[in-house]
């Protein structure tokens, strides 16, 4: 059985973008980004809404872009090898391999995916999170908190559902990021 895990690089406040959509501040640098790539190596599926979709077809072609460091050609090779699913009732066609469009988030159907799957399964943008995590569907939290404080925008988290945690693992880079992994306990 994969677990569902909803991973994020945050504000110390809390959100993934600030007020005018921009999340420049939240580019890792090749210390967090190698470990990144340890976390998604055993992802077999991709979850993600159409903006999160967006930004991430990104690495589909990001080995032809030159001057790559190694550190993003392996995740782009880590990400082109995975499924995904994009959720969107605007988009008509995906343009990257291995990617399906459905039209709606059915929670069933992800437990059932969460169920056959032997490798684990990553949900992607906050918006698509919110409903998983309201569904019960979330197994794990992976948070990266980078060293800035925006003040406003696109929250990592939904407001309106509680979730009690534990704490599985925490790391701490140089550059002042720290790494937080909760999984999601039964008594929420």
């Amino acid at each position: 059985m994969a677990k569902l895990i909803y991973s994020a690089i945050t504000s110390l406040d809390g959100f993934v973008a600030d007020a005018q959509g921009s999340f420049d501040w939240a580019a890792p640098d090749e210390e967090v980004h190698r470990f990144v790539n340890d976390l998604e190596r055993p992802v077999g599926t991709y979850l993600y809404g159409r903006r999160m979709y967006e930004v991430m077809r990104y690495w589909d072609t990001a080995e032809a872009i030159a001057g790559q460091h190694d550190v993003a050609v392996d995740f782009a090779n880590i990400w082109r090898a995975a499924n995904k699913i994009v959720y969107s009732r605007s988009l008509r066609d995906v343009s990257t391999g291995r990617t399906r469009l459905a039209h709606d988030f059915d929670a069933e159907s992800i437990r059932q995916l969460k169920a056959t799957e032997r490798r684990d399964i990553s949900i992607g943008g906050p918006e698509l999170a919110a409903g998983a995590l309201k569904a019960g569907l979330v197994d794990e939290i992976q948070l990266f908190l980078t060293p800035v404080v925006i003040g406003a925008g696109t929250p990592a988290l939904p407001d309106d559902v509680r979730l009690d945690l534990e704490l599985l693992d925490e790391r701490r880079f140089r550059g002042g990021v720290v790494y937080l992994r909760y999984r999601i306990t039964l008594d929420a």
